[in-house]
Formats: structure tokens, C-alpha cells, sequence
């Protein structure tokens, strides 16, 4: 299966300046399968806006290659193919959605009025009112809208969830699942919602510090990990643990499911307690992954 996006050695410098530290993301090598949907997960800083900033141009990488749709990234054939939605909105203000529209007609030749139209309808978006007055999940929704009404085959979202509502957020997941159900269509989902990754995310990538710590597929993560309860000392004692977390019934461990020891009480991890044992590990000290 033709891939959706692959980076090879991918790397973005950032040199030390007066009060603000230099920044050094990879050497990042990632790829994700048509018809799937890529969960990018991190703490602030951990470089995942910048990599869609990278493979979109905005942001000039360092070293390495970076191939959209299975051309190199900038190419104009398929630039119209690719729908983004970066944190914060990126039409003008004085705007309405009729106006936004009118001019995306004119920058994408495959632009889709009727299904422009149909997602602002369904987002009820009202088409004559300022985006400066529209809330930020109206704004998130207007993006949103704009990145499905142009033949898009691949989406990069960038907290694509972040500002709206519960009900919101699940008709969005039921409708990137729609999206990918054609192997065609893909989907980069950079959130800090870890709940939206695991329902919708076929594969889960996390970075750290510009690292790449893991890219996996969700189930096959899911399954290797379980939650280990019993006293400190005993847990302690574990080499293959990823972290450790002291509780008033004892303490609680990140282990490998096949390697969990008998008689000790487990529970499946998710894909939050996998971050957050992996990045934190004993007392707020990273463990090796």
C-alpha cells in the first residue's frame, strides 16, 4: 500500500539565543499507510507543530526528505490535495465564511463550493458573520471545513479538537474515520487530547524533546502494556519497568504484559499511562524505552 507521508532523517535546528535555549528535533523517520489515521502525541515543546509546519512548508527543515502523497513535499500537484489545520485560525478577521469561500475558490482548482457550503451548514457556521466574533471552536470548525472542501487526500491537524465542545469533538472523530475509510485518504492528528488518539488513531507516535521515542500500531501498543499494583520494594525490583508511581495502597507499574510476574494484580494501560510512565518514569525520573 502506497504510503501517505514519509520523513527519512528528517531534522530542524533551533541555536541558542539570549534567553531561550536552542532546540533540536530528530533526525525523524516516519511514515504512515494510505487509509490510516497517525496520532502525534508529546508534551508542549516536544517539536509537533513543527513537523507539520515542515512537511507544510512553513517551516524550513534542516536536513533530511520529506514526501507528501508520494511526492517530494512542496510539489504543486499536490499541494491541493493536502488539507491543514494548525492551531489558531489563518483567515482574516473582517471576513465572513462567504467571503473565505469565494477566495478558496480561486486559490484551489478543486475547490468544492456545494461541499463548502454543506460542512459550514453542518458546523452551523453562520456565513455572514465576522471570524473575528466567531468563537475558537467556531474558528477550529471554519478550518476544518476549509481542509474537507478541496479534495483533500491527506489531512494535517494540529489540535483539530482543542476548543470544542464533547459532542463536537465525537461527530469530528466519527468523521475522520469516515474519511479514512478509503484507503486514498489519511490523517496526521497532532493533540494533546490523548482520549481522541486512542479512539481514532490507528497508529500512535510519541515524541520527547525532539526524540522520537516510538511510532506503533495502537492495538499492538495497547496490548504489550499493563498496569502492575503491589508494594514499592517489590516493584522496585522490576528491570523492565518503563515508570513507577507511589499511591496509598502501595505503588503502581508501567510493565511489559508478557512479563508481568504471577501473583501480582494488573490492569491494561492506556495510551495516557503509557505516555506518562514512558516520560516521567520513577519519581519524575525518564526511564530508557
Amino acid at each position: 500500500m502506497k504510503s501517505a507521508f514519509c520523513l527519512q532523517a528528517v531534522t530542524k535546528r533551533y541555536p541558542a539565543r539570549e534567553k531561550a535555549p536552542g532546540f533540536a528535533l530528530g533526525p525523524l523517520n516516519l511514515s504512515l499507510p494510505g487509509g490510516c489515521i497517525l496520532g502525534l502525541i508529546g508534551e508542549n515543546g516536544a517539536g509537533k507543530t513543527t513537523t507539520l509546519k515542515m512537511m507544510l512548508g512553513l517551516t524550513r527543515k534542516s536536513g533530511g526528505h520529506i514526501e507528501l502523497l508520494g511526492r517530494p513535499a512542496g510539489d504543486e500537484t499536490t499541494r491541493a490535495h493536502i488539507g491543514a489545520v494548525l492551531d489558531g485560525v489563518c483567515f482574516p478577521g473582517e471576513m465572513n465564511a462567504r467571503q473565505v469561500g469565494r477566495m478558496l475558490e480561486k486559490l484551489y482548482p478543486s475547490w468544492r463550493m456545494g461541499a463548502w457550503q454543506m460542512w459550514c451548514r453542518r458546523f452551523q457556521l453562520p456565513e455572514e458573520k465576522k471570524i473575528a466574533a466567531y468563537s475558537k471552536g467556531m474558528q477550529q470548525k471554519l478550518m476544518l471545513a476549509a481542509a474537507f472542501s478541496h479534495d483533500s487526500r491527506l489531512l494535517l491537524l494540529d489540535e483539530a479538537t482543542s476548543g470544542l465542545d464533547p459532542v463536537a469533538r465525537d461527530e469530528l472523530l466519527d468523521t475522520l474515520r469516515d474519511f479514512v475509510s478509503d484507503e486514498n485518504h489519511s490523517v496526521l492528528l497532532s493533540s494533546h487530547l490523548v482520549e481522541d488518539v486512542q479512539k481514532v488513531c490507528d497508529y500512535v507516535a510519541l515524541l520527547h524533546r525532539g526524540q522520537l521515542l516510538f511510532c506503533e500500531e495502537k492495538d499492538r501498543l495497547l496490548e504489550s502494556f499493563a498496569l502492575v499494583q503491589g508494594p514499592k520494594d517489590v516493584l522496585m525490583q522490576l528491570s523492565n519497568r518503563r515508570g513507577l508511581r507511589e499511591n496509598a495502597f502501595g505503588a503502581t507499574a508501567l510493565v511489559p504484559r508478557t512479563q508481568v510476574p504471577s501473583g501480582l494484580i494488573w490492569q491494561p494501560a492506556g495510551l495516557e499511562d503509557i505516555m506518562l510512565y514512558t516520560l516521567r518514569g520513577d519519581h519524575h525520573e525518564r526511564t530508557a524505552v
